[in-house]
């Protein structure tokens, strides 16, 4: 059970991550739903203690903007000064295929969301998560992450941007950051794992175009093939939750159990070189 434990759940206002804070609640633990549009995260809670019966006090709303550093920096001071513990940070939020943008600090959308936003946040709430270990971090990556490649001559696709890719090399960013923050953690009572949860009827895939014609069909097509958030926020309140997981480190799991991954998931060097630039790029070193 989690009772007694807290445990911050980004991009909780929808999909898996919505579904990852109601399983969490049900489990009695307390849920912070760090979202960027916190009117929505506000409705989803509301939902969500509808349905568990859970009080105000086990669901949070904060505000976190991931692609504002700015915003990282405000929202891990306030659950440093405001939080005791934290048992188990999840690293659920994502964007999808969006049409080229940057973030507030100038990075590629995709790559500073997915990837940067969650370095630094996991950062800054290490020690915090060290002084409350036994404790967790869960990464969500994807599957998608097999047709990533990280290109370090051009991290924010300024030579050329294709959705697709930057999609996948964000995700595999996470898998080698996963690699490198488990070997950092050996021994200090911290666990880091990583999922993919597989396809999901979520608004992640709003910037996919699907012709209007076809959409009937592709509705239809989705809700016999793909998992529900619910079966798809399942892996994320195992890792997040589950004896079962004490003390396992720097694994991918779907479906609950663990994944062998391509080796350029795992490549210790790409992995060292990939935290060496994310810290310069988010300033934590200059």
């Amino acid at each position: 059970m989690m009772k007694g434990k807290t445990v911050i759940v980004t991009g909780a206002n929808s999909g898996i991550g919505r579904a990852t804070a109601a399983g969490v609640v049900k489990l009695q633990g307390r849920v912070i739903m760090a979202c960027r549009d916190t009117s929505r995260a506000e409705e989803a809670a509301q939902q969500v203690r509808q349905e568990t019966g859970a009080d105000s006090t086990q669901l949070v709303v904060k505000h976190l903007d991931l692609a504002s550093l700015t915003s990282v920096h405000t929202f891990c001071q306030d659950v440093i000064k405001e939080e005791p513990r934290l048992d188990v940070l999840i690293n659920n939020a994502g964007i999808y295929q969006c049409p080229y943008t940057k973030t507030e600090d100038g990075f590629e959308m995709q790559f500073g969301v997915n990837h940067l936003g969650h370095f630094l946040l996991t950062h800054l709430l290490l020690d915090l998560l060290k002084r409350s270990a036994p404790s967790r971090v869960v990464v969500v990556s994807s599957k998608l992450y097999k047709s990533g490649h990280i290109n370090f001559e051009d991290l924010n696709s300024e030579q050329g941007y294709d959705k697709a890719s930057a999609y996948s090399r964000s995700k595999l960013a996470n898998l080698l950051f996963t690699c490198e923050l488990a070997r950092r953690l050996e021994g200090s009572g911290v666990t880091v794992n990583a999922l993919t949860p597989g396809i999901v009827r979520t608004n992640l895939g709003r910037h996919v175009h699907i012709p209007a014609l076809a959409k009937p069909l592709f509705n239809l097509l989705s809700w016999g093939l793909f998992k529900s958030p619910e079966e798809g926020a399942q892996t994320s309140v195992y890792l997040a939750c589950s004896p079962d997981v004490d003390g396992v480190q720097g694994k991918c799991f779907a479906d609950c159990r663990p994944q062998t991954l391509l080796d350029k998931a795992t490549d210790q060097d790409v992995a060292g070189k990939l935290w060496d630039i994310s810290e310069v790029m988010v300033g934590i070193i200059t």
